[in-house]
């Protein structure tokens, strides 16, 4: 790994196209580092259970009869094979759909079949499932796959004052707010692309217009990496009486716009005016990562959000465009949509990675040094055993 004289590359090619690079990553930094699993609301009963990939580790969070919640490696202890699916509820205890083995929801083993004979003098309070941490921040379930892991107020009390001032369990999930994307694109890529400043009035010039790019205000808070910036004039003049949706409540005017935070190593988050989101990646490949989009709301009323839409239309439809003319349904870039903007950007670099003609060009001085930035941050990790 080396910086070039312009500031780029400061990791190499094979960072986003080496199997060995990113099975170094999954064991030095998704393994290492706590995960996003969900919102308090996924798991509100005994016996209700979500599971989430920390890296080399699937981890479930399952909330006991005494109604606490605890995290265990989906892993069971006889042979290894995965207990739960993705997510769901079991009635009293945990089986493995294997042999059977069977674990009461504090994760200790309680059944072996044919226990006499086929396994006599076995210990069953020695065979327990693995534990691992979960923590509630910010009405989100993380998980770490230690046991002891750091606090999670430490891993992210820094970079907290920095994003937007108010409390996401106080919004409501919406739908209509979920999608899930299978990008081809190393996991970085993705990451560096939404936080370069420099793309945003370029690539979006026609979708997100709405905010001054001018005006960002952003640094990197430790691993994490923290962002704001101010509505465009022609929005903030009018904002109450047409944003799309109501908006959030506790904003103070002055800082109205975009809070988008990166918290290392993949989960951004989605701080407007009007709306709450995590994007959530998780890398697949060295090419190939998914991103799940999971979106709040203020908590107003059906009629107030249809309110917002009718009287709003008009302005957008005069404001908002696609950036190029084109059939939608074949070129992303003539879709309208800055996320589908965006898969195009990361999909397209990915693929010229491939080329022995592709070398890195200059770096932007100000909007591509979080990407530099960013980079370190990737390098110091995977020189040492954090």
């Amino acid at each position: 790994m080396s910086t070039h004289s312009n500031g780029m590359p400061v990791l190499p090619k094979e960072a986003y196209t080496s199997q060995e690079w990113f099975d170094r990553e999954q064991a030095l930094i998704f393994s290492k580092t706590w995960a996003l699993a969900g919102f308090q609301e996924d798991i509100t009963e005994p016996g209700q259970y979500i599971s989430v990939q920390a890296g080399l580790n699937n981890i479930f969070i399952v909330m006991g009869r005494d109604h606490r919640l605890r995290a265990f490696h989906n892993i069971c202890r006889h042979r290894g094979t995965q207990l739960l699916r993705a997510e769901g509820k079991t009635q009293k205890a945990i089986t493995c759909p294997y042999h059977d083995w069977t674990y009461d929801l504090e994760g200790n083993l309680i059944s072996v079949p044919e226990q006499e004979k086929e396994f006599p003098g076995i210990d069953l309070s020695c065979n327990g499932l693995k534990k691992a941490s979960v923590d509630i921040w910010r009405g989100m379930l993380w998980v770490h796959p230690d046991e002891n892991a750091p606090s999670i107020v430490n891993w992210f009390g820094d970079v907290e004052p920095y994003l937007a001032p108010y409390d996401p369990a106080g919004l409501i999930e919406t739908e209509e707010g979920y999608s899930k994307h299978e990008i081809k694109a190393n996991w970085k890529i993705i990451v560096e692309n939404y936080i370069d400043g420099y793309h945003l009035a370029h690539l979006h010039s026609h979708t997100l217009n709405m905010y001054d790019h001018s005006k960002i205000e952003c640094e990197f808070i430790g691993p994490h990496f923290a962002f704001w910036e101010p509505l465009a004039d022609f929005y903030a003049a009018e904002v109450e009486k047409v944003t799309p949706m109501p908006l959030i409540p506790g904003i103070p005017k002055d800082r109205v716009g975009a809070w988008v935070p990166m918290l290392f190593p993949g989960i951004g988050l989605g701080e407007s005016e009007n709306s709450w989101s995590t994007f959530h990646i998780t890398p697949v490949a060295p090419d190939r990562s998914i991103v799940e989009i999971r979106t709040r709301v203020a908590n107003e009323s059906t009629w107030a959000f249809t309110k917002a839409a009718m009287a709003s239309a008009s302005f957008w439809d005069k404001h908002l465009s696609a950036k190029y003319n084109g059939d939608p349904n074949v070129d992303p870039m003539s879709s309208g949509d800055f996320m589908l903007e965006d898969i195009y950007a990361c999909e397209q670099q990915q693929k010229s990675l491939q080329s022995p003609y592709f070398e890195h060009g200059p770096s932007s001085k100000h909007g591509e040094k979080p990407v530099r930035d960013h980079q370190s941050v990737v390098a110091k990790w995977m020189e040492s055993d954090q």
